[in-house]
């Protein structure tokens, strides 16, 4: 129960860190965790952990080559790159790119890694729009050129429950709107220490300062696509809880123990119930504070 609590104050720090980012603009101020490097390491099976202290990204290692998941910022693809090639793997072999959601600190670097890889670039349907004018269509951040990045062309818009192959591995996208209109949770399954194990990788639940959940002209539907969100993440079962961002599941606790030895440092099913029990409770006090 500790570890819980100490996990959920870190994620709260941290998102009211992220908050203050976005609201300020990228170009005024950035979370120093973005981009400080983070050791990169085996989750589980072909599963691994290439992004920085608190942007997450996953690298799916297949023998047709690889799955990246999230480009983050575009100065974090030398970091990426270079966490790889320390696990000894080529960056090169980066055949397919997917993204969390479309925010300039998981897609701002997916241009980059197209242009170095050739990887085909697969986004989910609502949040396409955002990634090929590079975020100027945000319903949210959209008219603030500080948080515009470069374009980039989508290969395969993807659809609710839409699968995602390579070399046996299979992720199966879900969509998880509210935080974007395309936000996507990743499923996957692993086999390790001889048991097949369910991956969750959480997109967003977050509800950011200025999102107005009643009466949103910038965005109808918010309110209830973040219902369908919370009801979604509730029916996936989950063993090994990962998110867009490191702090969702207390990466840098669980990589403290994998580093001791415990090989199901990842598997955290109390964990990934108690946050979203967590994300969907202030959800609904801060739409039960919008609509007084």
């Amino acid at each position: 129960m500790t570890r819980l609590n100490s996990s959920t104050r870190f994620h709260f720090l941290s998102v009211l860190f992220m908050f203050a980012v976005l609201l300020a603009g990228k170009a005024v101020a950035q979370n120093p965790e973005w981009t400080e490097p983070f050791p990169p390491h085996r989750i589980a099976d072909n599963l691994y952990y290439v992004g920085s202290k608190d942007l997450a990204s996953y690298l799916v290692v297949t023998p047709e080559g690889n799955i990246l998941i999230n480009s983050n910022l575009e100065s974090s693809v030398p970091q990426i790159k270079a966490s790889v090639e320390k696990l000894g793997f080529k960056f090169s072999d980066t055949k397919i790119l997917l993204i969390s959601h479309a925010h300039f600190d998981h897609d701002a670097g997916s241009a980059t890694i197209k242009r170095l890889t050739g990887a085909k670039y697969m986004v989910m349907d609502a949040d396409v729009p955002v990634v090929e004018d590079g975020g100027k269509s945000d319903f949210a951040y959209g008219r603030d050129k500080r948080n515009w990045y470069k374009p980039a062309k989508v290969d395969r818009v993807l659809h609710d429950g839409d699968e995602v192959r390579l070399g046996g591995a299979i992720l199966v996208a879900h969509k998880t709107s509210g935080h974007t209109k395309g936000c996507t949770t990743w499923t996957m399954r692993v086999n390790d220490n001889g048991k097949t194990e369910d991956v969750v990788i959480v997109g967003s639940t977050t509800v950011n300062p200025g999102y107005r959940l009643a009466k949103n002209p910038s965005y109808p539907g918010i309110t209830a696509d973040y219902e369908k969100t919370f009801q979604t993440l509730k029916s996936l079962h989950c063993d090994i809880f990962l998110g867009a961002h490191g702090s969702y599941y207390g990466l840098e606790e669980k990589y403290a123990r994998l580093k001791k030895g415990d090989h199901e440092a990842f598997v955290d099913p109390a964990g990934y119930t108690a946050f979203i029990a967590d994300r969907e409770r202030v959800f609904r006090q801060e739409l039960a504070r919008q609509l007084r």
